[in-house]
C-alpha cells in the first residue's frame, strides 16, 4: 500500500515566486516523482506562459485543477497576552495590595495553564494555601496565596482581571469608573526573589 504525502497549498507561485492575492485564481499540477507526489501551485500568468501547453503529456503527470486562493485568516489574538499577563502579575505582586490578591491568583493560574509558570510547591500556612510558582525562563519565584474565592465572586474577579489586562493598574478616569473593585478580604500577595 502506497502512502502519499501531498503538500499543502502554497502561498506563492512556485514558478515566479509571486505571492498569491486573496481570491486569486491559480492552477495546481500534481505529478508522480517515483518516491513522492509533487504538487506545484502556479499563478495564471505562469500557467499560460510555461505550463498549459502539454501539461498532461509530461512524464509523471497525475492531475491538474484550478482553484481560488484563500488567504489564511489572521491568527486570533491570544485570550491572554503572555507578556502582559506576566507583567501585570509582577506589578500586582510588587504593589502587595490585598484588594488585588484575587486577580493575582487568577493571573497566576492563567499563566500556569499557558505553561509560563510552574507550581514548584503548595504549602499551608496559617490555615491558607500558598502556591510557590516559578517562571522557568528566569527562575523567578512567586508566592501566591489562594484567596478562597467563592463561586459568586468569580465573575467579578474575571471582570477585574480583564479590566486590568486591558487598562493596566492605573487606568484613565473613564476606565476607572467602569471598573469596580472586587470585594474581598484576601491576604496580600508576596514575591520571593529568585
Amino acid at each position: 500500500m502506497n502512502e502519499w504525502k501531498i503538500q499543502s497549498r502554497a502561498h506563492d507561485c512556485q514558478s515566479c515566486r509571486k505571492k498569491f492575492a486573496d481570491r486569486e485564481a491559480f492552477h495546481t499540477l500534481l505529478s508522480d516523482q517515483k518516491t513522492d507526489l509533487l504538487r506545484l501551485d502556479i499563478c495564471a500568468a505562469c500557467w499560460l506562459a510555461q505550463h498549459s501547453e502539454g501539461a498532461s503529456d509530461r512524464k509523471g503527470f497525475v492531475s491538474h485543477w484550478q482553484g481560488v486562493y484563500e488567504a489564511p485568516p489572521a491568527a486570533p489574538p491570544e485570550a491572554i497576552q503572555k507578556e502582559n499577563a506576566e507583567t501585570l502579575l509582577r506589578k500586582l505582586i510588587e504593589q502587595n495590595d490585598p484588594a488585588h490578591a484575587p486577580a493575582a491568583y487568577i493571573l497566576a493560574v492563567m499563566l500556569e495553564r499557558k505553561r509560563l509558570l510552574k507550581v514548584k510547591e503548595q504549602i499551608r500556612h496559617e490555615g491558607r494555601r500558598l502556591f510557590i510558582y516559578e517562571q522557568p525562563r528566569t527562575g523567578d519565584l512567586f508566592t501566591i496565596t489562594d484567596p478562597d474565592l467563592q463561586l459568586d465572586q468569580l465573575e467579578q474577579v474575571q471582570r477585574d482581571v480583564a479590566s486590568l489586562l486591558e487598562h493596566g493598574l492605573n487606568p484613565a478616569p473613564a476606565a476607572e469608573a467602569a471598573a469596580t473593585p472586587a470585594a474581598t478580604s484576601a491576604p496580600a500577595v508576596e514575591a520571593t526573589p529568585g
